[in-house]
């Protein structure tokens, strides 16, 4: 009994330091989605914001190191609730890939995805899918006035930003894959809640995550008819 006891007490420090990488990171992504769009000329056209389903935002990781044979980042997805006002709750996803300088030479590099429309949707709430192979990505445009009514940009599902060394504009992520962390939703909600049952319904916005979900109203509040929320 003691022993199990003692084990018990072990675990609860890190489970505590668990959750609190969890706040943190959610902390880094509202911060990241400020600082670019506090910026508008040199940041996401607020018009794309406005049409996007949803979005996912991967703030850097603050180490000085090269990953090896692979980038790697963990951040959060946010979708459009159902009824198209408002955004819903977050689920946590990792990427992966070697497209993605992450962390390169000491630096940090924040990654910002728009999900489109919602086939682009469908597949961002797969347990993992890959970057320009299940859905279609293009490096998106930069400012207030960019023109985003490119071939690519018309027809991608999917938008990508990056900012690193304070240098802010469109990447390409093809061939980087995104999952479901399971180990972060289960740190926000109690449970392991795969990002299906997160984003695509309409669960209260934990009290971690309200910072992220009054930074995404503030910049993204949509004013279009109820087919274009559908993509159609």
């Amino acid at each position: 009994m003691k022993a199990l006891v003692l084990a018990a007490s072990m675990l609860l420090p890190v489970t505590g330091l668990m959750a609190r990488s969890v706040l943190e990171r959610l902390n880094d992504a509202t911060a990241v989605f400020n600082e670019i769009m506090a910026t508008p000329d040199r940041g996401i056209p607020q018009d794309l914001l406005a049409k996007a389903q949803c979005i996912v935002i991967i703030p850097g990781e603050k180490k000085a190191a090269l990953v090896v044979g692979g980038e790697y980042g963990r951040g959060f997805a946010v979708c459009r609730r159902p009824s198209g006002t408002g955004w819903g709750a977050p689920g946590a996803v990792r990427m992966e890939g070697a497209s993605v300088g992450f962390q390169i030479g000491g630096s940090s590099t924040d990654l910002v995805l728009l999900v489109m429309n919602q086939d682009g949707m469908q597949k961002l709430v797969r347990d993992r899918f890959t970057l320009g192979a299940d859905a279609s990505v293009a490096a998106g445009p930069v400012g207030r006035t960019a023109d985003a009514e490119t071939d690519a940009m018309m027809h991608a599902e999917i938008l990508a930003w990056s900012r690193s060394k304070g240098l802010f504009g469109g990447v390409s992520v093809n061939g980087s894959t995104l999952r479901n962390d399971l180990d972060e939703n289960e740190h926000l909600y109690g449970r392991k809640l795969n990002n299906q049952e997160i984003l695509m319904t309409a669960r209260a916005v934990p009290p971690a995550a309200r910072e992220l979900d009054h930074a995404l109203d503030r910049y993204s509040s949509y004013s279009g008819s109820s087919a274009d929320r559908m993509g159609k």
